[in-house]
This record gives structure tokens, sequence and C-alpha cells, in this order.
């Protein structure tokens, strides 16, 4: 039996989640989670970046503690583009900022003034996002901002948590493909595009494939844990990537939606997609396991519940899984729909109030009740997967047999079957844990102990079950999407 040790960041949660492999199945055990809570500051929004650190240290020992000594590595993975910048002295200059913070607000327009959107589209690849790491670093620019003036490395937040434990400054190409500054045929980054936008070049090194071990616990961590300086291995870094990593496809070609505060929806290509069409779906191509890109499109997911559970929680109400799924259930179909990639949606706010206001815009029924709120919310994640993974398929030109969806929402079965509802295909749902399994994968991949990528799905096929939903009523669907359509102007 061989066993490593995931951190699962996400934007709302983390968890250590110990992997066991043995005679070709996979059993993993969650053993320490904890909230991932951004502070604000006067106007920003921070990570905090150091709890961060003493919560992975919390599951080290944790693992210590269990009994778990006999792990043999150690990987990390988070969210795209936000960054820790290090000075001379490699310590951290600041904290880093949260994607949702207000401070990039203008730049994507004032980036276009120089690099027009086409040829921006043509060099990187990736989708326009307010938050990517070309704006952030251009509103440090803009500014003057001493950090950049300081600093000498920058490492995404994976890369700066790895490097806390290990001491050593890497950058890993899955997470590095998430910033817009990457030439995503060379893997590596654009450095006349870095340049232009006026960001020291200096701070970026060359990135290393996944499953490049990237150094061992220093020593002082080690002994601080209660364990030996083992392997950290830079995983497919980037959330995403190791979910899909995860997914349990038996053949090369599939769709998959990665399912948590973020839906990423997409496939797998050989080479990436850069023209007209690509850009006018405004698609994204990322870094994937062994040279692959993820072909896909980021749309706004869970978080649109877990802003309205907030709400609800500071309001006296607790409402469990169960709850929700009892009160969208009750709740009367197709009654008022929302665009969940409007960018009302985009920063913490008062979520009922703010789909309350976008369906008084748009001359729609009111949801007032929070099944009302609950089910506007779902069959609009739902419709909106169609509208895109239809978009993805007429691009590519290839039509998928159906959809699996991993992570947090294949456990969401109102939103896994109104999603096969909306296809008019089947949703094969599951694992709830793609991310940290396919971390886990790629560290055993890195030791050798699985042969490639292929032989990890096959694992996750065998190890972990599947649930499939069929697609049902389909007339009242089709006309649901034809209202959807209409009211949110979908592009």
């Amino acid at each position: 039996m061989v066993s490593t040790l995931a951190f699962d960041l996400g934007a709302s949660s983390g968890r250590a989640v110990v992997g066991h492999l043995d005679d070709g199945h996979l059993a993993i055990e969650t053993i320490y989670s904890f909230p991932n809570e951004p502070v604000w500051v006067h106007n920003h929004l921070y990570w905090d970046v150091l709890q961060l650190l003493h919560k992975i240290k919390q599951g080290l020992i944790t693992a210590h503690l269990k009994g778990y000594g006999d792990i043999q590595s150690i990987g990390i993975d988070t969210w795209g583009v936000d960054f820790g910048l290090l000075g001379t002295n490699g310590e951290l200059l600041g904290n880093p900022y949260h994607y949702r913070d207000p401070h990039t607000r203008t730049t994507m327009e004032e980036v276009e003034q120089f690099v027009p959107r086409q040829e921006l589209f043509a060099q990187t690849g990736i989708q326009f996002l307010s938050f990517n790491t070309l704006y952030q670093l251009y509103a440090l620019q803009k500014v003057a901002s001493p950090l950049l003036e300081k600093a000498e490395t920058l490492l995404l937040m994976p890369e700066l948590l790895r490097y806390f434990l290990t001491g050593e400054r890497m950058s890993e190409w899955t997470i590095a493909s998430t910033t817009q500054l990457c030439d995503p045929h060379m893997r590596t980054w654009n450095l006349a595009l870095i340049e232009k936008l006026g960001i020291p070049s200096h701070l970026f090194s060359q990135p290393v494939p996944a499953g490049t071990i990237a150094g061992k616990l220093l020593p002082k961590v080690a002994e601080e844990v209660g364990l030996d300086t083992l392997p950290v291995i830079a995983v497919a870094e980037h959330d995403t990537a190791s979910a899909v990593a995860a997914v349990p496809a038996d053949h090369a070609e599939f769709a998959y939606l990665s399912s948590g505060t973020w839906s990423l929806i997409g496939t797998e290509i050989a080479e990436p997609m850069l023209n007209d069409a690509a850009l006018e779906l405004n698609i994204t191509n990322e870094g994937g396991i062994n040279g692959t890109v993820r072909l896909l499109k980021n749309v706004t997911g869970l978080w649109l519940i877990q802003e309205c559970r907030r709400i609800w929680r500071n309001e006296g109400k607790q409402l469990s899984y169960e709850d929700e799924g009892m009160l969208i259930a009750k709740s009367a179909p197709f009654q008022a729909f929302i665009d969940p990639d409007d960018p009302m949606f985009l920063a913490p706010a008062h979520m009922p109030r703010k789909i309350q206001q976008y369906c008084h815009q748009t001359g729609q029924p009111i949801p007032e009740s929070e099944g009302a709120l609950l089910r506007c919310i779902v069959e609009s994640l739902a419709l909106r997967y169609r509208f895109v993974l239809e978009r993805i398929e007429s691009l590519i030109q290839k039509r998928f047999a159906g959809l699996h969806i991993v992570g947090g929402g294949s456990q969401h079965a109102a939103l896994c079957q109104y999603t096969a509802n909306a296809l008019g295909r089947p949703v094969w749902a599951g694992p709830q844990e793609a991310t940290a399994i396919g971390n886990l994968l790629v560290q055993l991949i890195a030791l050798g102990k699985i042969k490639d990528i292929q032989q990890a799905r096959q694992i996750v096929r065998h190890s972990f079950p599947l649930v499939t939903y069929e697609p049902g009523d389909r007339a009242a669907w089709e006309q649901a999407y034809k209202t959807f359509l209409t009211v949110t102007k979908a592009n």
C-alpha cells in the first residue's frame, strides 16, 4: 500500500486528504478540514495566507497524530490567478489580494487600449476576466506600487504555500497558465507581453510540468509537524486541473463540469484554440496534465448558493442540504431566470436581493422565498451549462454523449438532474472529491506508483461510485431554454 497526502484549498474551504493506493484501488480519508475566510481591510479584500499555512501545518500534524507517518509525499492545489510577491530576502511582501477585490475593476478596459483584445487572446488564449493575474499586476504597476519595485519573485497561491514548506521557489505550469501571461504553445511565460505591460519580467521563473518533485519539507517544518522531510510534489496545482485529472472518463474525448464555487465546463484537447470563434466565446486554454490543454469556460457556480446561505445564516436561518433540496422540489419550476455570469453577482453581496433586483430589471416574477430563489439559481445554472457546452461543441466540431460532473456540485441532486434535463443527455456525477483525488493521483504518477493518467482515471472508475442522471421533461426544458436565452441575452 502507498499513501500520499493532498491539500486541496478552494475559495471557501480547505481540506487535508490522505489517499491509500492498494492493488489498483484508491481509498481516501479527509483527516482535516478548515474554512478559507478572506479578510476586508479598509476597502480591500485579502487572503489570510499565513492562516492557510497554519492550517496546512495543522493538517500535517493531524496526519502524524493519526499514525500516517508512512505517507510518501505531499501536494497542494488551490484556485488560480492570485499570488504573493517575495522580496530579495525571501520574505512575503504584503498580503495577497483576493480575486474579488475591487482594485481591478477598470484595468481590463485600460489594458485593451494598448494591447487589443484579439492580440491578447492570440498570445495567451485565456478567458477575459477582470481578476486575472495580468490585470492584478497591471493595477499595481499603474499606481507604481512599491510592492512591484521591491519584489524579486512572484508565486501563485499553491506555489507560495509550497515555498513556505520547502524554501524552494518554483512555478508550475497548470497554475501559471491561469494568469493570462503565458504562451500556450511554448508553455512558458510570454515575456514580450509582460514587458509591454510594464511588469518586471524577473518575477517569473520557467514553469515545470505537473508531477515534478519540487523539494522536501524543511527540517524545521518537519520537526514542527512530527513528520519526515517528505517530498513535496508540484501536482496539477490549479484545482481545476487536478479535478480534470480525476474525471472517470473511459475514453479520450469527454466533457466535464468541475462544480464548486466556480463551474468550469470544458474538454481536453491537444493544442490551444486561438481563433476568432474561441475569442468570441471568451473561452480559455489552460494547462492540463501531460501537455494537454483544458479548453473550458468559467461560469459562476455554487457561489450564488453559498452567498444566499451566508445571508440566511446571518438572519438566523440554518438550512441543511436536505432542507434546500426539499425547498427546491416544492417550488414552482421556470418562474424566473438569471444570467449567473452577470457582473452584479461577482462581489460578495446580499445575494437574494441581487437576484430579486435582476429579475425586476428583466421584467420577471420576483422570487421571494428561499425555495424560489434556490430553484431560480439551480435552473439558471443548468441552462447556462447547456449554452456553454453547445458553444464548445460547435467550436471543436464534436458532440459529447453526456457530461461528467465532478466536485461538490456532483452531490447536488437537483443541479445534476436539471443539468441532464437541460442538456437532453445523461450526466455522470462523481467523484465529489475529484480535486483532492487528482492531486493524489499526480503524486502517485510522480512517485512511479501509477503508469499514466489513463491508468489513474481507470483507478477512479474502479474506486468511487458514480450516479447517472438521465434526462427528462424534454419539452418543458426546451421551452425554458428559449425563455432563458431571451431573458439573459446569452453570450
